[in-house]
């Protein structure tokens, strides 16, 4: 590939983790249909057909959690349902891009994507250099961020990029896609349940809940512009 010329700084750029390409392909969507039917043993028919739906939109930029938590919750599936089914797809997709990184690369949409994500990688790390100082919990805390890019599929690059391994990198996706998918599925339903209730309180909760996600994103550029000073 004459693109990965410009790469060569990226360690794990040719490293296959699973010989068979027909293995490492099908794995993942294994994992991912089986958590798509398992759905049928909680949720009535119709149901589960809109969560798969749902799972279906949720990679399909530029829906994230901010966005298809709440519809799911409004459509009837449980919260909680709803923030585990986000969370196994973060991870599978992380998955997929450790075992099958050299693959992605030739998927339409996506292999340019990652190209570009990854010729800008070192400017990408001294831009928040916390990353690689905080290592594992750093990569947590950038999946926490409802911001494009950070979830199962730009995570696993950043974590290559600050030489985790790829162990280290699916906890770290895990932790800060659950943590964040507690966040706005928790918020989702206590809106929703004010609405009902009390609306302008609902309204005092969402303001408060947008008010977090603007502070945590200050301090992120706060704290990315200090370091680079």
């Amino acid at each position: 590939m004459e693109e990965s010329r410009d790469l060569e700084w990226f360690p794990e750029l040719r490293k296959v983790y699973l010989r068979s390409a027909v293995i490492r392909l099908i794995l993942p969507i294994i994992l991912i249909v089986s958590y798509f039917l398992g759905s049928y043993l909680i949720l009535p028919s119709e149901r589960a057909l809109i969560l798969g739906g749902l799972m279906i939109a949720y990679y399909i930029p530029p829906t994230g959690k901010e966005s298809i938590i709440p519809i799911g919750i409004i459509l009837g599936i449980p919260w909680w349902l709803m923030a585990i089914t986000v969370v196994v797809q973060d991870v599978i997709t992380c998955l997929f891009m450790i075992l099958n990184l050299d693959i992605a690369f030739h998927i339409p949409y996506l292999g340019p994507w990652i190209y570009r994500f990854l010729a800008k990688g070192k400017e990408y790390i001294a831009k928040w250099p916390w990353l690689s100082r905080w290592k594992m919990w750093g990569l947590a805390f950038f999946v926490l961020l409802p911001f494009q890019g950070t979830g199962g599929t730009g995570a696993p690059l950043v974590g290559w990029m600050m030489g985790l391994t790829p162990g280290r990198i699916l906890f770290a996706v895990g932790l800060g896609a659950s943590l964040e998918a507690l966040f706005f599925a928790l918020g989702s339903e206590l809106v929703w349940v004010l609405i009902f209730s009390n609306f302008t309180l609902a309204l005092v909760v969402l303001a408060l809940l947008l008010l977090v996600v603007l502070l945590a994103y200050y301090l992120f550029q706060f704290r990315s512009r200090r370091e680079r000073l």
